[in-house]
């Protein structure tokens, strides 16, 4: 049984702890608030850190999977010496903004239910461009695997739950190569599964919000257009294209009439289907946008239910 006071550095030199503690008597995240989100704007903003002293059987810390800024992570765990499954939790923000701190209470929620839990932060467009984004995903999940025994991690059965642009990273990581080991079930709430349908939409719409989508796509290929050499790019964001037999099963969630919409997952269930991997596409009325839509009643529910049927009901 490991100890559930984490104390000293940590005896592996790949990790660097920034934050560490369970059951001490001194907050070991720092509260953290931001400027009010504005009217209508679906990128939610930070939300306070709850005290992990408050909860005594439940382990916290931060750690880097790389040397860049933004290549961090918070993981939460039962400090009990149980091999447990993994949730992967990637936040939205245009791929440009967002933290991994606007997932914290839904992150705390996961790891109350038991899970694993990997909150990750990831480069934003305007530090690094695609496929920055998605290797980082990579990354965390590779770190995660290395020290599966410390965080009680059972590396052959999580999923990867992503918000918005989150929601496009995850899916993303879900269709890269040929399947996944381990992985057992993607989530997306308003995912953007297809850029290049951003762009195109954006084009043509009077929607404030799809038309900064369209912005926010070009950016993340690096500022360039989807022609020429920056046609190897944009095809690289587009997950529907890389659908192979192996991928792991997914869930996507989106509003009827949001920016984002149901059509973008459509075409990913088709592709999929073609090689024999389902795909479920809830939606939702209204024009809510990931995690305000997460909120909706009913909502959470479905997805906390579709991944414990994934991760074998073992919660």
């Amino acid at each position: 049984m490991r100890t559930a006071v984490l104390v000293g550095a940590l005896a592996f030199a790949t990790v660097t702890v920034t934050t560490s503690a369970v059951a001490a008597p001194a907050a070991a995240v720092t509260a953290v608030a931001g400027p009010a989100v504005v009217a209508k704007d679906p990128t939610p903003g930070p939300v306070t850190t709850p005290d992990p002293s408050a909860l005594p059987t439940l382990a916290y810390e931060t750690v880097e999977y790389g040397e860049q800024r933004r290549q961090d992570m918070d993981v939460w765990w039962k400090a009990d010496g149980e091999q447990r499954p993994g949730i992967f939790l990637i936040h939205g923000g245009w791929w440009s903004a967002g933290d991994k701190r606007q997932m914290t209470t839904i992150a705390r929620g996961y790891a109350d239910l038991g899970y694993t839990v990997f909150n990750l932060n990831y480069r934003l467009s305007g530090q690094a461009a695609w496929p920055a984004q998605r290797t980082d995903v990579l990354a965390a999940i590779q770190l995660a695997r290395k020290h599966a025994e410390r965080w009680g991690f059972d590396m052959k059965n999580f999923v990867i739950v992503g918000f918005s642009a989150g929601g496009h990273l995850a899916a993303s990581v879900g269709t890269y190569g040929d399947g996944m080991n381990g992985l057992k079930g993607v989530v997306g709430l308003s995912p953007i599964v297809s850029p290049l349908r951003a762009y195109t939409d954006g084009a043509v719409s009077t929607d404030p919000y799809k038309r900064r989508l369209r912005a926010a796509a070009i950016k993340l290929a690096g500022g360039c257009e989807p022609k020429g050499r920056c046609s190897r790019v944009w095809a690289s964001m587009e997950v529907a294209w890389h659908a192979s037999r192996h991928d792991a099963p997914m869930l996507t969630v989106h509003s009827e009439d949001e920016f984002v919409p149901p059509a973008q997952s459509q075409l990913l269930k088709q592709m999929l289907g073609q090689v024999g991997v389902p795909v479920t596409v809830v939606t939702a009325p209204g024009t809510a946008h990931s995690a305000p839509l997460y909120r909706l009643p009913g909502i959470a529910e479905q997805v906390h239910q579709w991944i414990a049927d994934r991760l074998g009901g073992q919660l």
